[in-house]
């Protein structure tokens, strides 16, 4: 007989309080994760994390439009160790340099006083073309500002104030300081594109912004990305590497003095003069240095070369200024994800499922953050996966929690009586049973089993209740052994009875599953009988009763479900077939041709073939039964088959 359908009502009572419970935990985790991002508890993984993406995106070919002209420890040392060299050196290199006609030439060396010998030619130098960009250094609290060199007018200087985080990591770019002062390498772009007629306008988003080219340069916000709260004065935009070291050509300031840099490598290029060497302790970290073992840091006129290549490739839509969302989407992405792990770990009951789906999905989530990046984009990574991990784990601890009053349910609706394979059984199929902490009722076909000792009323008035208890309890632990071994549920004890099911909670629609029950159920009552002849010869002995038993079984169908209030439950089983079990069991208590007498009727007959002994007792009428019940008399095991 099949089972029925689970009633609908309660299906969407409890699926839509699980829903509510998920969506509850994934916003309580949101907000919390938000929280932490508003104190900045997470900014510094989640720079690491940027770098990280930086370091693995596919590197660029070099950028052939730059030329950085290294001053090397080479350098120094052909020049007696000087650091500061005099003013002739750099009037020598621009009249090499301006010979190839470059597009533009950026001095990345303080000049702010004259250094003899050479100042004049120095001066002649800068004054014969504007092409020469000169640099000066803004100043802040900690350092005083840096004049620029006297010859160069104000559209020809730019300064090289570089914004580092506060892990020392240089990832954004000043474009614009006060006073509508500029960027060395904005000036050195802006000079380069000239020649292609591209120059700064005033963006359509908003008139504040520049545009250049295709791209509107929008300010970075001071909470955007996986910052928070990062000083954003002034007009910055994040720094896109093109790549480490080598995405840069470089020469030396030797190769270019002796000649061994061919004309065509300057030509129509930006090129940037500065400091590579050690002793002049100009060197900054960037995304790339945490996964360097050598040259962890680069020298600051590599730093200006990268920012100048990301505004070259801005102008000319070649590549993209890194974006990054707004606060509201990234909060609905962190919400995404905690939601994910919540319905994970609230869909499934399998343990190896959420191993497997937890590593799977934060990989996921990693590819989706990589592609976005390597799109230019920056959403966030470690806040989602944190929302993620934590929304599942809640939801684990509460299912836990909630597993482990279910568990208490059916243990105190089933007790202790049920034998270990029901109770795995059951247990992982709890889903199945409980709804809104109640067994539902079902509909099945099982096989009742009802057991009464003979006389009892008579044996308690010769003993006194210290005894009779403890010879009592012996006997039903014998019977309840017996029931669990043989896949049985004792529903109740009944006083020195016992009414047991065979073929719950888990229900049975295949025939051969209900004869198997049916099967258990008479082999269980036989092991009682076995057992009834020893435990009376070791009563006798001892002075307590000896006694006969009368077993009633029949197959049939039953609804089973709870009982009761949330005060008090038990397994109900009810049904025509559990009242013909009992009357079977009392049928004409006078007739008792065994100490233990097994009656069956025959719907349990019909399931047990011919694997049994039987003794015909024919057509015969139960109490409170209009139709007559087919009866037998079980003997034990056939034991001729």
């Amino acid at each position: 007989m099949k089972t029925s359908a689970k009633p609908r009502p309660r299906r969407l009572q409890e699926d839509t309080a699980s829903f509510w419970g998920m969506a509850i935990a994934s916003v309580a985790v949101t907000m919390f994760i938000l929280a932490l991002r508003t104190l900045g508890t997470l900014e510094w993984i989640e720079l690491v994390t940027y770098d990280w993406m930086v370091r693995r995106q596919s590197p660029r070919p070099p950028d052939t439009r730059i030329l950085v002209v290294g001053i090397t420890e080479q350098d120094i040392q052909d020049r007696d160790g000087m650091l500061q060299f005099p003013d002739q050196v750099y009037a020598d290199l621009f009249a090499k340099l301006l010979a190839a006609k470059p597009r533009a030439v950026g001095l990345d060396i303080w000049r702010d006083r004259p250094v003899e010998p050479g100042h004049a030619a120095f001066v002649q130098q800068l004054q014969r073309s504007d092409r020469i960009i000169g640099i000066t250094k803004l100043g802040d609290a900690n350092q005083p500002a840096i004049a620029p060199p006297k010859a160069l007018p104000p559209e020809q200087i730019g300064f090289n104030d570089v914004l580092v985080d506060k892990d020392d990591v240089i990832r954004r770019v000043l474009l614009f300081g006060p006073e509508e002062s500029t960027a060395f390498s904005l000036q050195l772009a802006l000079r380069y594109l000239r020649d292609d007629k591209i120059e700064s306008e005033a963006s359509p988003l908003n008139p504040a912004y520049m545009r250049l080219g295709p791209t509107d340069f929008i300010p970075l916000q001071s909470s955007e990305g996986g910052y928070t709260n990062v000083d954003a004065r002034g007009y910055q935009v994040l720094l896109t590497y093109r790549g480490g070291l080598k995405s840069i050509p470089m020469v030396s300031l030797g190769d270019v003095m002796q000649g061994r840099v061919p004309p065509e490598q300057i030509q129509n290029r930006i090129v940037l003069i500065g400091n590579v060497a050690e002793s002049a302790k100009d060197f900054f970290s960037t995304p790339y240095s945490a996964g360097q073992t050598d040259d962890r840091r680069v020298p600051g006129v590599m730093v200006h070369a990268q920012m100048v290549s990301q505004f070259l490739d801005a102008a000319t839509g070649t590549r993209p200024l890194r974006w990054a969302w707004p606060d509201g989407a990234e909060g609905l992405w962190i919400l995404a994800w905690a939601v994910l792990g919540g319905l994970l770990a609230g869909r499934s009951r399998r343990p190896l499922f959420l191993f497997l789906a937890t590593p799977l999905s934060m990989l996921g989530l990693l590819g989706a953050c990589f592609f976005v990046f390597s799109q230019s984009g920056w959403i966030p990574l470690v806040p989602p996966g944190l929302a993620f991990l934590i929304a599942m784990g809640s939801v684990v601890a509460y299912s836990a929690q909630q597993a482990k009053q279910q568990q208490q349910i059916v243990m105190r609706l089933l007790g202790q009586s049920t034998s270990p394979e029901i109770a795995a059984t059951l247990w992982q199929r709890r889903d199945e049973l409980l709804e809104n902490g109640q067994l539902p009722g079902q509909r099945l076909t099982a096989t009742l089993l009802f057991t009464d000792l003979k006389g009892f009323s008579t044996i308690a008035e010769k003993y006194s209740p210290e005894q009779l208890l403890v010879w009592l309890n012996e006997y039903l632990d014998w019977m309840a052994t017996h029931v669990q071994q043989h896949q049985g549920v004792i529903n109740k004890f009944t006083g020195d009875g016992i009414m047991a099911v065979f073929g719950v909670p888990i229900a049975h629609e295949q025939p051969d599953e209900i004869r198997q029950d049916a099967r258990h159920a008479v082999d269980c009552a036989i092991a009682m009988a076995q057992t009834l002849e020893p435990l009376n010869q070791r009563w006798a002995a001892v002075g307590l009763p000896v006694v006969e038993m009368r077993v009633g079984i029949f197959t049939g169908p039953v609804v089973v479900g709870s009982l009761g209030s949330r005060i008090r439950l038990e397994y109900g089983v009810i049904g025509d077939s559990v009242n013909i079990a009992s009357r079977l069991e009392s049928l004409d208590k006078d007739r008792q041709p065994s100490p233990c007498r097994i009656l069956i009727a025959g719907e349990t007959r019909d399931c047990l073939q011919e694997d049994y002994a039987l003794e015909p007792w024919g057509e015969m009428h139960l109490k409170g039964k209009a139709v007559q019940v087919n009866v037998f008399r079980v003997l034990g095991q056939n034991l001729n088959r």
